[in-house]
């Protein structure tokens, strides 16, 4: 009934779960609404992925949403195989906060 939960990440992965923001039609769509789409490493959790942004960017995560597509079939000559795995995140945040991806030189 009262249990805390604890922590179950590594706070020294934080910034590597967060691999690029991806900036593409829809990506920049979603900016209107205080979304923004990162890739993120396959293996991460959505409460792994909150942290990472928070304590990255120093802002408030309202909530987060991750697909993983599936993987394409790809050929180089006669080795035929599939493309490199990914996840992408797309995380909402509080009204107020922003990320700066294109600071300003």
């Amino acid at each position: 009934m009262g249990r805390k939960l604890q922590k179950v990440f590594d706070e020294r992965r934080l910034p590597d779960i967060i691999r690029r923001p991806l900036i593409n039609e829809k990506a920049t769509r979603l900016l209107e609404d205080n979304q923004y789409t990162f890739d993120v490493m396959p293996d991460a959790n959505k409460t792994e992925i909150k942290a990472a942004i928070e304590t990255l960017f120093s802002v408030k995560v309202k909530g987060v949403n991750t697909h993983t597509p599936p993987a394409k079939a790809r050929r180089v000559g006669k080795f035929a195989g599939k493309r490199a795995q990914y996840k992408r995140a797309i995380v909402t945040l509080v009204e107020g906060d922003k990320i700066t991806l294109f600071p300003d030189v």
